[in-house]
């Protein structure tokens, strides 16, 4: 733990928390700091875990300013706060963000922008009752597909012969990496990301699937899964399936591209809100452009199957409603207008509203450091706005010298070959570290600094939490909490472990204590006291 004390020194940090049961059923906290090291990386370390009795903000509150106590951290060096929607923990008036905030202002907390994410697509997949059917029906179709080892086995064995027929005929082609064996994936209930993977796989093993079905309507004793496979057949091969699992692919391919870049433990704030307004940029484009494209590979995937595509001019009763009711549409109203325009409005509309701290005065003047087109957002103003935000990191003197050194710094950047076609700030950081401009535009290096610290998601905690379902388990499930502490921090920071020398552990545990020992004496072993 010293080594990471160490390496935070006295400069300034955030911290990311969250909390989660462990297989005793302890509600354990786990505490990282986010800061930017001598060599200008954003670093995550786990400060540890703290055994909590309550989960009220009070409690969170305490048992965070403890933990930072028993590591000699000052809150007044703490500069932002990372926790995922919980209220407790994101409360505007009585949460742990505001209990902080009270004590220093300038600890500014940001929700967890994957946790948001996640919740935009989930309401997405219920935006309207056609999709919310279909993501009804996708777990069915798993579960009766890979209800048993012989009904995996046969549907690789299908998916097997359908490839071989696809390579001899030409439609694929064999390579590093193509065509690899796989099943289909079970859709989670909080990671939907795993339902792009889902949908994938019924895409790629189509007629795999199909043909088990088949096989589980003949050979089923029972007339329920008789039933029930037939039913999904006739869904499956149903335009409605068809279109909307296309749909949803191409969506969540979107999201899912910045839901991955979120994971990293170095992002930073400037890059997260430029994905995501690149992810609007290509939810707009597909609503203006992305109709015939992804109705004409529709229409080619049924024509390839054999599913029927249904007259986009005829008029039929408005889906959902009774026959008897006069409420007539075509059917491209319905798919363009109902389906299509209503998702991707709805995801639009929804990330507007989870993502509204992107327009935040703090967030658009640090987005002004991003170093994309030879920092062609770069504004003077507005960053010496950001720094007066941050009153404690800069006095008026600071702020009288900070305009000449963004100038000369931009000046001096857009001229150095080494940020030509840099787009991190994170970079940015190492190369003024690198070539000494640290030093030169110290300001300017501060108000990096309190950027790349602030944190974006708080996926490195639940990694942790992950981890500790490895460490602690059924079987080792008395394990006490420092103990579990330390083997986590092990664990977890294994790569700071690996550069510590076996000696310099040997000394530490010498001087923890004194240690009984045993020691020969006329053929006898006796215990002794001494070291």
């Amino acid at each position: 733990m010293s080594v990471i004390m160490d390496e935070i020194g006295d400069k300034k940090f955030s911290v990311l928390i969250d909390e989660s049961r462990d297989v005793s059923i302890k509600e354990q906290m786990a505490v990282i700091l986010r800061f930017v090291n001598d060599e200008g990386k954003v670093m995550e370390r786990l400060l540890g875990l703290q055994h909590i009795g309550s989960c009220t903000a009070a409690a969170l509150k305490e048992a965070l300013v403890k933990i930072l106590n028993s590591h000699k951290l000052p809150i007044s060096r703490l500069r932002g706060q990372g926790y995922d929607g919980a209220s407790n923990m994101r409360g505007e008036f009585n949460g742990v963000q505001k209990l902080i905030r009270d004590e220093n202002p300038y600890a500014f907390y940001v929700h967890c922008f994957a946790h948001q994410l996640q919740l935009v697509v989930v309401t997405v997949a219920t935006c309207t009752p056609a999709i919310a059917d279909f993501f009804n029906y996708v777990p069915l179709i798993v579960n009766t597909v890979g209800a048993s080892c012989m009904r995996k086995d046969a549907l690789l064995a299908k998916h097997h012969d359908v490839l071989l027929e696809k390579l001899e005929s030409g439609e694929i082609i064999t390579g590093k990496g193509l065509n690899q064996e796989c099943s289909l994936a079970r859709p989670g209930d909080t990671r939907w990301g795993s339902h792009l993977k889902t949908l994938l796989r019924i895409l790629v093993m189509w007629e795999a699937v199909i043909d088990i079905l088949e096989i589980v309507k003949k050979d089923s004793v029972k007339p329920t899964s008789n039933g029930g496979a037939f039913g999904l057949i006739g869904k499956m091969e149903s335009f409605d399936f068809v279109f909307i699992m296309h749909l949803m692919i191409e969506l969540l391919s979107i999201t899912e591209s910045l839901s991955r870049a979120l994971q990293r433990k170095d992002q930073d704030i400037v890059e997260a809100i430029h994905l995501i307004m690149d992810v609007k940029e290509q939810l707009q484009d597909m609503r203006d452009n992305g109709w015939d494209p992804l109705f004409n590979r529709v229409k080619t995937f049924c024509v390839n199957y054999e599913i029927e595509v249904p007259d986009m001019d005829k008029e039929t009763n408005a889906r959902g409603t009774s026959t008897r009711r006069k409420q007539k549409a075509t059917n491209k109203h319905f798919y363009h207008v109902e389906v299509f325009l209503a998702a991707i409005d709805a995801i639009l509309s929804e990330m507007n509203h989870r993502f509204g701290e992107v327009s935040s005065e703090l967030l658009v003047c640090m987005a002004c450091l991003n170093p994309r087109n030879s920092f062609s957002n770069f504004d003077v103003d507005k960053l010496v706005r950001l720094a007066q935000i941050y009153a404690a990191d800069f006095d008026l003197g600071d702020l009288a010298r900070l305009p000449a050194q963004l100038r000369g710094f931009v000046n001096r950047a857009r001229r150095t070959p080494d940020f030509l076609g840099c787009t991190e700030l994170g970079k940015v950081a190492e190369i003024m570290v690198k070539t000494n401009m640290k030093t030169s535009y110290g300001l300017v290096y501060r108000l990096i600094e309190l950027t790349l610290i602030l944190p974006v998601a708080t996926a490195s905690v639940e990694r942790i939490f992950s981890a500790m379902s490895i460490i602690k388990t059924d079987l080792r499930n008395k394990m006490g909490d420092e103990w579990l502490n330390d083997l986590m921090i092990c664990y977890t920071e294994k790569e700071i472990f690996r550069n510590i020398k076996n000696d310099k552990i040997i000394k530490r545990f010498e001087d923890m204590k004194i240690r009984r020992m045993l020691v020969p004496r006329n053929n006898l072993v006796i215990a002794s006291n001494d070291s």
